[in-house]
Parts: structure tokens; C-alpha cells; sequence
């Protein structure tokens, strides 16, 4: 590169054709999960369910969630377009909406461990809740370190997520249900 050329800025997004913005909306569709199963354990661990029926909220919830998701696409899909998605473009609806069905699975982890004994369910729930709590933490981090801030603001930015989930819990918690 000469002195009067200037280095172009790199576009947003990898160079491998990746469609960004079907990644970035599965990633705020499992970041929207998480939050919301934070909500739906502490609740759980405020209550007198059971193994049994704790795993079955967890599982309805996330299938609750994501069939809610797949609707309003749709909705949104015919409103716009005057067609229902088919094809490749359903295929990306169910792309970006899966986070929303993973986000049973640890839970449902922790409480399958809860039925086994090995740990009470309450505090399979409370792990739970830590574990989506940890995680919104270090999508912030991830976040932050990607956007080129360093360190420190990554580090902002992963607290700042995390706080975000603990005060969930807060709430829920406070409300006591």
C-alpha cells in the first residue's frame, strides 16, 4: 500500500458467505432464551414441583417458546410478502428459531442429575440459573471482544449481560412465583 492509499475497512461479517444476519438472529434468539429460562427455573425453584414437573416446564417453555417464534415468522413472512415461507426461506426460519428448543438442555441436565440423587432439585435449578447467568456473560465478553474494544470494555460489556440475567432472577425471585 502507497502512502496516499488508504486500507479499506473490512466488512462486517465473515468472508465465507455466512448469512450474518440469520446467525445473528439465532444468537438473539438463544440469548432471549436464556434470559427466559433464568426466569422459568427460579420460579421453578420457588415451587413445590418435582423433579417430574420441573422437567416438564423446562421442555413445554422451550417448545412453547419456539413454536411461538415459528408463528410470528410465519405471520411476519405472509404479511410481507403476501406468501407463506417455503423452501429455503422455512429452512431458515427453523435455522434461527432452534436456540430457542436447546435451551432446555441444561436445565433439563441439572434437573435429570436432581431425579438421580445426585444433587436436590432446588439446587439443580440454582445451577441452572448460574450456568444462563455465566453464559449471558460470556456473549457479552464474546461480543465485546469482537467488536475491537479490548479487554476491559469486553469485560464491561459481558457484566453488564450477566446483571441483566442475576436481575431476572431478582425479579422473579422477589415476585415469589
Amino acid at each position: 500500500m502507497t502512502d496516499g492509499e488508504r486500507e479499506q475497512p473490512r466488512p462486517a461479517g465473515p468472508a465465507d458467505g455466512t448469512d450474518t444476519a440469520a446467525v445473528a438472529g439465532r444468537l438473539k434468539e438463544r440469548i432471549y432464551a436464556t434470559i427466559t429460562m433464568i426466569a422459568v427455573v427460579i420460579g421453578l425453584s420457588l415451587s413445590d414441583a418435582g423433579p417430574r414437573g420441573a422437567i416438564a416446564t423446562v421442555v413445554t417453555t422451550a417448545l412453547a417458546l419456539w413454536l411461538a417464534a415459528l408463528v410470528a415468522d410465519q405471520q411476519a413472512h405472509r404479511t410481507v410478502h403476501r406468501r407463506y415461507a417455503t423452501g429455503g426461506e422455512l429452512r431458515r426460519m427453523l435455522y434461527v428459531s432452534s436456540p430457542l428448543l436447546s435451551c432446555a438442555v441444561g436445565p433439563a441436565v441439572t434437573i435429570a442429575l436432581a431425579a438421580l440423587d445426585v444433587m436436590s432439585l432446588d439446587t439443580a435449578l440454582l445451577t441452572a440459573a448460574g450456568v444462563g447467568i455465566a453464559s449471558l456473560f460470556v456473549w457479552g465478553c464474546v461480543g465485546g471482544l469482537r467488536m475491537g474494544g479490548g479487554t476491559v470494555p469486553a469485560l464491561i460489556a459481558g457484566l453488564v449481560d450477566a446483571a441483566i440475567g442475576l436481575a431476572v432472577a431478582l425479579v422473579k425471585a422477589a415476585a415469589g412465583h
